[in-house]
């Protein structure tokens, strides 16, 4: 198992994806992923959310993990007409509220960018071999 932190990232001219025991902040990930020629963004921020969720147990992550992410990535920018695409998973106890996934798209037109978003959303939930463990409110 690789060492948590900052996992396999990888960013290639508005391409990242990273996997992260760390929060992140999607001001700043929209921020660098802005240009000139893209017209659109479509962000998905996913989060714990509270039905009787006391946290999340995500990973543990590996490089076939990362491996994945950057097929998915790859995939959407041959499939869909994006400029930009950025992924960040997040790793470890995360409890209702918290980030989990972000996915930013940029494309010069909101419909690659919405549909290239669900894409990938999709292919991470198929693909990737990230555990995900919720631990229950009542649970000992």
């Amino acid at each position: 198992m690789i060492p948590l932190g900052d996992l396999g990232r990888a960013r290639n001219g508005g391409l990242m994806t990273k996997i992260t025991e760390e929060d992140f902040s999607i001001d700043e990930i929209v921020k660098k992923a802005k240009r000139r020629d893209i017209g659109a963004f479509v962000i998905y921020s996913g989060v714990v959310r509270d039905d009787r969720t006391k946290e999340l147990d995500i990973g543990p992550a590996d490089e076939t993990a990362v491996e994945k992410l950057n097929e998915i990535r790859e995939e959407a920018v041959k499939k869909f007409d994006i400029k930009s695409l950025d992924v960040v998973h997040r790793v470890g106890n995360l409890s209702v509220g918290e980030n989990i996934l972000l996915v930013v798209c940029g494309a010069a037109h909101r419909r690659d960018a919405f549909d290239a978003c669900k894409f990938v959303i999709d292919e991470i939930k198929k693909k990737t071999p990230i555990h995900m463990e919720e631990i229950q409110e009542d649970a000992k």
